[in-house]
């Protein structure tokens, strides 16, 4: 854990690249001050994506993982959590980079509720150092986002996924592609099981016709709980001809 965290600080934990980019992202910085995806205080010192000592108030997800949803597991020598081996995913592995708990849900809610999207900056860069190589070897041809119904993202004014997928493919140079809708508005998922929520999403995604043209894609949401929209969504690509789906999740719940 020491080293990811070392490599992610290193590389990402200060903002930019050439000395080009860095001189413009500092300028930026003096006009408009980057605040820090944790704290939420003015980060410093200035050029950095996050503080020096919130990177460390992150839960990173940690082996064991679940070979198919990427949620910590207790032992090395189990193949799935629990809700993978009850119930079958049909994407072919997840990646996520944080336990979501409460540090992780307060920087995420800021970012949809409070239109803080800059701290997805962070969060695609730590991601592109921890599962780049990963990504690109499995020969991810789009990412996608899962998207949000038109009278939600009418609402709030962009979609936190697509956000998020902009940004990657911009770390990982893999076109970002809104392939999916959200054609029924559903009922909030909130209290609901991982077997009420899939029901609950039934129907509620459409890919497009265009979505067949490629077969490999890495669908990305800000969280992945039960898995249910996940999956919706990845039945719905499948349909539509992709011929293997995969998934990032900035946060991932029920860990061990």
């Amino acid at each position: 854990m020491e080293f990811d965290l070392k490599k992610i600080w290193l590389k990402y934990g200060r903002a930019g690249g050439d000395s080009a980019q860095e001189l413009a992202l500092l300028a930026a910085d003096l006009l408009f001050p980057r605040r820090c995806p944790v704290c939420g205080d003015v980060v410093l010192p200035k050029g950095r994506l996050i503080c020096p000592g919130c990177v460390k108030k992150l839960s990173f997800v940690t082996p064991p993982v679940c070979m198919k949803c990427g949620k910590e597991i207790d032992s090395g020598l189990l193949e799935y959590c629990p809700d993978c081996a009850r119930r079958p995913k049909s994407f072919e592995y997840g990646m996520a980079l944080l336990n979501y708990n409460k540090t992780a849900a307060a920087s995420m809610a800021a970012v949809k509720y409070r239109n803080k999207r800059e701290y997805l900056d962070f969060y695609s860069c730590a991601a592109t150092v921890r599962f780049g190589e990963r990504i690109r070897a499995a020969g991810i041809q789009r990412i996608v986002p899962v998207p949000v119904h038109p009278s939600r993202f009418r609402k709030r004014g962009f979609n936190q996924a697509g956000e998020l997928a902009d940004r990657l493919s911009k770390e990982l140079k893999i076109p970002a592609a809104g392939l999916l809708l959200r054609v029924k508005r559903t009922d909030p998922q909130k209290g609901l099981g991982a077997g009420g929520r899939l029901k609950n999403l039934e129907q509620a995604f459409r890919a497009l016709p265009e979505a067949g043209s490629f077969e490999r894609v890495l669908l990305v949401d800000d969280i992945y709980t039960t898995g249910s929209t996940a999956e919706a969504c990845t039945r719905a690509l499948l349909n539509a001809g992709v011929k293997k789906v995969y998934f990032f999740a900035v946060c991932i719940g029920h860990g061990r």
